[in-house]
């Protein structure tokens, strides 16, 4: 756990540093997104004569929460790293975290491995976007409209519209005090979260058409660069329409993988109803929280491993209900 002071200290970091990065984990999410770009822009906004860069690879259907920027070696220079919502070293995005002078995390999944001089996590926050959210309030960072907008994206896309487990009162609190604070018109933002293409919806269809189910309620799908180019879509928009096969009857864990182009190396996005599935993740270069992580693999055997193994959390999942009706 952490004290009041982890705040005084990233703030105290922030004022010190005049170069500034912030990174957050491979195939982002908008709560990473918005958590990266939303404390770059509150920090240039306390401090405009800083250098403050977000940085990573960028995913087109996330274009909305901003722009990034393009890192250069010398950024490594006498900086700062601030790394959000990412747990372990080997998922950052675009950068080195050893090669910066000093480093600061801020995370809400269960954590994996120590990589940065401070650490806060807090698992029982529903996202980045509400961690920075609570720095800001908690420190004389200056919030800015723009930066509420986006960082109520983040938290809604974690927690889907508040409706996951580690959506709690104190998000509640927070994401009232946001709106207060800020005027933000937050129904109109669920536009830019939601609205969905034509292309989209036919490449969710085929999706859903393409889903192998197992006895266990595996729900799976791996799609190749053909199969991507064909509905034009990016490798990291695909997996992130996992989220939208949820409440499925027959389904406990739904997974989508993507194949890149030299069919090199498999990316996952995995969900859950029930069974844990993080501790699967783990084997497999991955991780996350209990009903939702990632995975990467790089050989068929190890993705026919993958699954499975989420395909026998399924079985004792569905045996430890069965064992608990008949008691």
């Amino acid at each position: 756990m952490f004290t009041n002071n982890i705040y005084k200290k990233i703030y105290r970091k922030i004022k010190k540093y005049d170069t500034i990065v912030i990174a957050r984990h491979v195939g982002p999410d908008p709560d990473a997104l918005a958590s990266s770009i939303a404390l770059r822009d509150i920090i240039l906004n306390t401090f405009p004569n800083k250098k403050v860069y977000a940085v990573g690879f960028p995913v087109s259907k996330f274009k909305y929460l901003g722009m990034l920027d393009k890192f250069e070696e010398g950024m490594y220079q006498d900086a700062l790293l601030i790394v959000t919502d990412t747990p372990d070293k080997k998922r950052v995005d675009g950068v080195d975290p050893d090669k910066f002078k000093e480093t600061i995390k801020i995370d809400h999944h269960p954590f994996i491995e120590t990589f940065c001089d401070l650490e806060w996590i807090d698992e029982e926050a529903s996202s980045a976007s509400q961690m920075v959210i609570e720095l800001v309030f908690r420190t004389k960072l200056v919030m800015t409209k723009e930066a509420a907008e986006k960082l109520y994206i983040g938290i809604v896309a974690d927690t889907n519209r508040f409706m996951f487990y580690y959506t709690t009162p104190k998000t509640f609190r927070l994401v009232s005090k946001l709106i207060q604070r800020t005027n933000i018109n937050f129904t109109n933002l669920y536009e830019s979260l939601y609205m969905r293409s034509i292309r989209d919806i036919k490449f969710q269809g085929y999706i859903a058409n393409h889903f192998e189910i197992t006895e266990n309620g595996l729900a799976y799908l791996r799609i190749d660069s053909k199969v991507l180019e064909e509905y034009g879509i990016d490798a990291s928009a695909a997996r992130n329409m996992v989220s939208e096969f949820n409440y499925i009857e027959e389904v406990l864990v739904w997974c989508i993988f993507t194949v890149d182009k030299n069919g090199e190396l498999i990316r996952g996005s995995i969900r859950s109803r029930g069974p844990v599935i993080n501790e699967v993740a783990t084997h497999f270069n991955g991780g996350g929280h209990i009903y939702a992580s990632g995975a990467r693999v790089e050989t068929e055997e190890a993705w026919n491993a993958l699954i499975q193994e989420l395909d026998e959390v399924c079985k004792e999942y569905k045996e430890k209900l069965k064992n608990k009706k008949e008691s």
